[in-house]
């Protein structure tokens, strides 16, 4: 009898493990399709929102693209001209443009930034004779890049600081090891697109020099520094032995990147370039749109940058005004046109309030995601474009009161 009850009691667990584990899974995939479905809408309003402080032409539908380059591109370049093969003129007509841009000797068109750097370092690595490369913990490649500097061009990067802000002259100078090239990314998205000071980053560039390193700039966003800065392009980009800068973050290219610096290293880039793989056969829809953004958008940038200090006071404010126990806008004064946004709810709650926002009155407040900061803690990156540039404090902080009022709304469902 003892041996029926154990055997009943076994069948009993295995029914109640198998039920617990098909909920576990239902739950799973609950989630799942909820989160999928979340993205489907945050997609739709990213297309359709009449209002938004960042309108970025990546998320228009691909006949909205076309039609951009339609229009705009005879601006830029003659069409006439022969498209390009392997390099060659309109992509030539972009490198010179960007060179100039940058006070450089020349510079160099790459398909994807990421490549553009690693060629950029592994050359300096062959010419200092030291593979160490040293960078912030959250620099793009040490986050991003799931290790290629190490996997691919066998680099070791060395960490000079985990803080949230660029690594000091001190930082550079007491490391503890020899490295051959100092990568410095201006700004540094992660820590919340944080510039230093135009001395603070000479006094860092001076450090690295007083080690016999190289500086190489990753200048992803290096167009919108200028104000902060207020210095032009050319002497910013002066600083370094080499540069990087992308054409789509900030310019709404299609794509695209260009290594800046001397003669000498642009032209090894270029067989780098071609190993890696980056030597496409055509590529004037990227090129075209890249002339196009430097025409178009970089000219209005500093624009931007001003006006996001302005939206950036009006959030502050905003979430002052209804209540909101805990936000912060960093840093308080935008160094570029983009920063980020902290708020003490769950990422889910922030991201349904933005959605439905946007469905219900065709304003999105807040364009990116937000994501997981600490336990009940979330931030999203704020970036003001053109289309941002219309917005008034008063747009700003009543966007904010409706955005809480949905927030609260919302959570007060879940609750129950």
């Amino acid at each position: 009898m003892i041996q029926g009850m154990d055997e009943t009691t076994e069948q009993g667990t295995r029914d109640t493990q198998a039920a617990g584990g098909t909920e576990i899974a239902r739950g799973a995939e609950d989630a799942e399709n909820a989160a999928g479905s979340l993205a489907e809408r945050r997609s739709a309003v990213l297309r359709k929102a009449r209002r938004t402080l960042s309108r970025a032409g990546s998320r228009s539908a691909l006949r909205d693209r076309l039609a951009y380059l339609h229009e705009s591109a005879p601006e830029v370049y003659d069409l006439d001209e022969p498209a390009d093969i392997y390099g060659n003129g309109v992509v030539e007509r972009l490198e010179e443009r960007v060179a100039a841009l940058l006070g450089t000797e020349a510079a160099a068109f790459f398909p994807t930034g990421t490549m553009a750097q690693q060629v950029a370092l592994r050359c300096w690595a062959g010419r200092t004779g030291n593979s160490a490369v040293a960078l912030h913990a959250l620099a793009h490649p040490e986050v991003h890049e799931r290790h290629a500097l190490s996997q691919v061009s066998g680099l070791r990067p060395v960490r000079l600081t985990n803080e949230p802000r660029l690594p000091t002259a001190d930082e550079v100078r007491d490391f503890p090891e020899p490295f051959g090239t100092l990568m410095l990314e201006l700004p540094l998205r992660d820590a919340g697109f944080v510039l230093p000071t135009w001395e603070e980053l000479g006094e860092v560039v001076e450090a690295a020099r007083e080690r016999d390193a190289v500086v190489h700039f990753d200048g992803a966003r290096l167009w919108e520094s200028t104000v902060h800065f207020s210095r032009p392009l050319a002497e910013i980009a002066g600083l370094a032995d080499s540069v990087y800068v992308s054409f789509y973050k900030s310019l709404d290219a299609f794509g695209g990147a260009a290594l800046a610096g001397p003669a000498t290293l642009v032209e090894e880039a270029k067989v780098w370039r071609h190993r890696y793989g980056g030597l496409m056969f055509q590529q004037f829809p990227t090129a075209l749109s890249a002339l196009v953004g430097l025409d178009r958008e970089l000219p209005r940038l500093p624009d931007c940058v001003r006006h996001a200090r302005v939206v950036a006071d009006a959030l502050r404010r905003g979430f002052a005004e209804a209540g909101v126990p805990w936000a912060r806008v960093h840093p308080e004064r935008p160094h570029t046109h983009e920063f980020q946004v902290w708020l003490p709810y769950e990422p889910d709650l922030l991201n349904e309030a933005a959605v439905l926002q946007a469905e219900e009155t065709g304003t999105l407040l807040f364009a990116s995601g937000w994501r997981p900061g600490g336990p009940g803690l979330a931030f999203t990156e704020v970036g003001v474009r053109a289309s941002g540039l219309e917005w008034t404090p008063e747009d700003v902080t009543a966007a904010v009161a409706d955005f809480v009022s949905r927030l609260r709304r919302t959570d007060e469902h879940t609750d129950d």
